[in-house]
């Protein structure tokens, strides 16, 4: 009798946890709120759309830094400089080639935009692997020494690309067949803005499922929760640390080639700048939680744009005050998974 009780009680499925999908919802009824606000469709349309495109973009930049804080317990102020490094170490592919940019012919443009990308994040991984070797590991648990120490690595960095490249602001324009906008009715839609709505998600799906789907995003979601229990499970966690640093810094280059081609400028400072906005897209998200930083960066981009138009004097503002609302409502973030 007790063998069939503990073979029935195997055998019952556990119970599975609430999905908490509120967050998931903020951003369709922000964009449906802000509809009659707006007044014109295709107005709607176009600010929309280029929020969606720039919170792309800064998730990206922030899905690295939020899995580093959530596994390592590390504050890297200094991950803009594996943006600002990303852009730049692009150049040397997009400048020599630029005829092949301002070809008219998408796959000449992609081609060239793939090595330069692909160049760009393999530099900023391999960077992004010897700062954890060099600066990151000497000050693990430190919390002031580590914000002290990456703000003084993001320094050296900007110096180093004003030695290398000039300190002067260098134009990156876009690809021929990326320029101008498409027409979806009356509504006026950059291309490049879509490409970057398009390549935002595949990263996003692309994480969401090695994170949930595959044994290095099980080990990399139990080292978030419970290093400690990882190591004595027999897996090495330091080499998780060394391999989501250099992942995480590669796609800040990734992120870096994007916002550059965004702005069609580099400047050495560019990282920096952009540093602010991604730190309130991690507290907005909740510290750890890439699902988190993905709504958050959506939310903040949204908000923004749509601020810049209704009430410009506001937008200046608009990140901070979306921050204090989120905070206010969930003081730890949409979601969060690390607990310290």
């Amino acid at each position: 009798m007790t063998e069939i009780t503990l073979v029935k009680t195997a055998d019952t499925a556990l119970p599975a946890l609430p999905r908490d999908i509120l967050p998931l919802l903020l951003v369709p009824v922000l964009a449906l709120l802000m509809l009659p606000l707006v007044g014109s469709f295709p107005t709607w349309i176009t600010l929309t759309v280029a929020g969606l495109a720039m919170g792309m973009m800064i998730f990206i930049m922030a899905s690295g830094l939020t899995l580093i804080f959530g596994l390592m317990d590390v504050l890297n102020f200094g991950h803009g400089a594996f943006v600002s490094v990303g852009a730049f170490v692009a150049t040397l592919v997009l400048l020599p080639m630029h005829g092949w940019l301002e070809a008219d012919s998408l796959l000449m443009n992609l081609a060239v935009l793939g090595l330069a990308v692909a160049l760009a994040m393999l530099a900023t991984g391999l960077l992004g692997w010897a700062f954890e070797r060099l600066i990151i590991m000497p000050v693990y648990g430190q919390h002031l020494k580590q914000i002290l120490i990456t703000m003084g690595g993001m320094i050296v960095a900007e110096q180093m690309i004003n030695v290398i490249w000039g300190a002067e602001q260098i134009p990156l324009p876009l690809p021929t067949s990326l320029r101008g906008s498409i027409l979806l009715g009356d509504a006026a839609i950059e291309k490049y803005r879509l490409i970057a709505v398009v390549v935002g998600m595949l990263v996003f799906v692309a994480m969401f499922l090695i994170l949930n789907r595959t044994k290095i995003g099980l080990l990399i979601r139990a080292g978030v929760e419970n290093g400690e229990m990882v190591e004595a499970l027999g897996y090495r966690i330091r080499r998780l640390f060394i391999m989501v640093f250099a992942a995480g810094s590669a796609l800040a280059g990734l992120g870096g080639v994007m916002w550059g081609l965004y702005k069609e400028s580099l400047t050495a400072a560019m990282g920096g700048d952009i540093m602010v906005m991604v730190f309130i897209v991690i507290i907005i998200g909740g510290l750890g939680s890439v699902g988190g930083c993905f709504i958050g960066a959506l939310l903040m981009a949204l908000v923004a744009n749509y601020a810049g138009f209704l009430a410009p004097k506001l937008a200046l503002v608009s990140n901070i005050l979306l921050m204090i609302a989120v905070l206010l409502w969930r003081p730890t973030g949409l979601y969060t998974v690390v607990r310290r």
